[in-house]
């Protein structure tokens, strides 16, 4: 499955629709449990207005309306909790999904680093209000007044009528605000790009001015920077602040016509014929249902702020995501060993001339491949198409009948090692267990095992891997190859810079890490090549 490709010219909101469309369903489904709220809304309104028409008969007949209002009390807790919950799920898979994208462009020097940087962290965290508040809550707006007016019609049309009319001030005022509240978005962004670029140069830039004393000048310099982006977000939040009260306004002021209304049906005090005569009970009912009519549209006021952050990080990632489709959904992993087919390869990176051309090669299910070749023959870049590391520039890759070109991600299809593994701060086990989060222990430990770890896996690493020899880095490595059920194997260098010695140690766990799966070795070594059922020179 793949999503639809992205258009470079898009306005800011058809651009955001196609990025999350490849997580249209989870969205949908956090749009639904918002919108479902409106039947515990009805169900307190109804217990309540039940309960208060039934006290001049005593106390024993209000507890039935009473009971239904607490249970639906207790109902909407739940259900906004449960959907809260699932926007976040929605909002993190997207922001995944988009982060992996946009790191791929990155790679590729389409911008700068101060750009990429505010575009990696501050343009994909400006989804996350986007998805989680704000799409849940357009959606509830357009659906659930009209329901609770369909209620209220049922009734009492006269006031189904008020809170029809009253809903006109409320789409003209978030109309007017909206626009304005857009445009100081936008500003906003782009002085937070200009402060993130300033202060990355500035750090790089240190040790010239420490020595021309540049450092109170400088200083100054971003100060007024920073100046310019707090002033820039007081605007956005004096917009914000307004918008609201200007919604809370016209709410106030529906509501107290419907109170009025029904107030004066109650005591016959109408300055016209009344089109119906309310009881207590409808009486309440309809006042306790009318603020509700307004609450989605109070939620959506409340988080129009967070379209406006998505909206005017658009361009800046747009920038880093080109013409690409989003991330897909990882397809699932192949039960049986995959077929690989290269055709016509070509790799060119931006910076310099192409790297690889006319690559063609078929590998046969199963089969380990070694490829040969001096540094710079383009061996590592071809594994690194797997990984979205290297531009896919010319010709086609076949894994099965998934296509590279189709941008999947085929990272839970292959396990890795390369020629420098990274090392976090933390145990052995720790360590080897990077590369399945949900193994558990014992296949930790068998890993380790199969790899050639003889020592305590509770002893501590430090970020520089201190206490791993050349060779135990490798191992570790091979450890999380063999730990990870993927059905393809790449090894990039695994016994690069070792003794001979040390990589007859580790040909055989390459051999015992190659079994049963499709494997491709880049490397120097004629004995690693050996291992391999075909030896490609590049």
């Amino acid at each position: 499955m793949t999503a639809q490709p992205i258009e470079a010219d898009a306005a800011p909101a058809k651009w955001l629709k196609t990025a999350l469309s490849p997580r249209k369903r989870i969205m949908s489904l956090a749009s639904g449990l918002v919108i479902a709220d409106a039947i515990p809304a009805v169900g307190f309104a109804a217990g309540l207005g039940l309960a208060v028409g039934a006290l001049p008969q005593g106390y024993s007949h209000a507890l039935p309306g009473a009971a239904l209002a607490v249970a639906s009390l207790l109902a909407r807790g739940g259900l906004t909790q449960v959907a809260t919950v699932v926007a976040a799920r929605a909002a993190r898979a997207v922001k995944g999904d988009l982060r992996r994208q946009v790191l791929n462009g990155a790679f590729s020097g389409r911008l700068s680093d101060a750009e990429t940087m505010t575009a990696t962290v501050e343009g994909v965290e400006a989804l996350d209000g986007h998805v989680s508040r704000f799409l849940p809550a357009r959606m509830a707006a357009a659906v659930t007044p009209l329901l609770l007016i369909a209620v209220a019609a049922v009734v009492s049309p006269f006031t189904a009528g008020i809170l029809i009319f009253t809903l006109l001030p409320f789409v003209i005022g978030m109309a007017l605000t909206g626009m304005a509240a857009g445009a100081e978005s936008r500003r906003q962004f782009q002085a937070l790009e200009r402060l993130s670029g300033l202060f990355l140069d500035r750090i790089r830039a240190l040790p010239a001015i420490l020595a021309f004393q540049a450092e109170k000048q400088q200083t100054t310099v971003i100060a007024r920077a920073s100046d310019d982006l707090a002033r820039r977000t007081g605007k956005v939040l004096k917009i914000a602040f307004l918008s609201s009260a200007i919604l809370e306004f016209f709410s106030a002021l529906a509501v107290a016509l419907v109170a009025v209304y029904c107030g004066f049906n109650l005591l016959k005090l109408l300055p016209f014929p009344a089109p119906e005569q309310l009881s207590l009970t409808r009486a309440f009912f309809l006042l306790a249902l009318a603020p509700e009519v307004y609450a989605p549209m109070r939620r959506l006021a409340a988080a129009y702020h967070d379209r406006q952050a998505a909206e005017a990080a658009v361009p800046s990632l747009k920038k880093l995501t080109g013409d690409a489709a989003p991330v897909a959904l990882r397809p699932p992993v192949p039960v049986n060993t995959p077929a690989i087919v290269f055709r016509d390869v070509a790799i060119a990176y931006e910076a310099g001339a192409p790297v690889l051309t006319g690559f063609d090669l078929r590998v046969a299910p199963g089969a380990t491949v070694a490829l040969l070749g001096a540094s710079g023959s383009g061996k590592s870049s071809l594994l690194h198409l797997f990984l979205g590391l290297s531009p896919l520039s010319g010709g086609a890759v076949e894994v099965n009948d998934v296509r590279l070109s189709d941008h999947p991600d085929l990272t839970g299809w292959i396990a890795w090692a390369g020629q420098a593994p990274v090392v976090v701060p933390g145990t052995l086990a720790e360590n080897i267990a990077l590369a399945w989060r949900a193994a558990p222990s014992h296949r930790v430990m068998e890993a380790a095992a199969r790899a050639g770890f003889t020592g305590d896996l509770n002893r501590m690493i430090d970020e520089r891997g201190g206490g791993l020899s050349g060779g135990e880095r490798r191992r570790l490595g091979l450890a999380r190859a063999f730990l990870k059920p993927a059905p393809i194997l790449l090894l990039d260098e695994p016994t690069a810079n070792l003794d001979a010695a040390s990589e007859a140690a580790l040909l055989p766990i390459i051999r015992a890490a190659a079994e049963g799966r499709t494997a491709l070795i880049a490397t120097h070594s004629e004995a690693v090549a050996e291992l391999a059922d075909v030896v490609v020179r590049l």
